[in-house]
């Protein structure tokens, strides 16, 4: 749930280190092939991927981006983008 995400996310913060550029393709298209292995598989229909990307930049490589989430578009996967933070987003 919510809670579980805001503990992760609490947990690995002080870990972390925000650089530039912000390119969100790669990480689009690594967790759409897990949602794509899924979909071929035959529990499918039990098996969907949500991924959240809390982000403090301005999408870097927003037309690769674009078509990542186009080509996840029929996969069993939402993609949530938050962004915090004064970014022109």
């Amino acid at each position: 749930g919510v809670e579980g995400i805001v503990q992760a996310y609490s947990s690995c913060l002080p870990h972390i280190r925000f650089y530039g550029p912000t390119n969100f393709s790669p990480i689009v298209n690594h967790v759409a092939r897990f949602a794509a292995q899924a979909a071929q598989q035959q529990e499918a229909a039990t098996q969907y991927f949500i991924l959240l990307i809390i982000t403090d930049g301005v999408i870097s490589d927003m037309e690769e981006t674009r078509q990542a989430v186009v080509q996840a578009s029929r996969l069993p996967m939402s993609i949530i983008i938050v962004g915090v933070g004064n970014a022109d987003f």
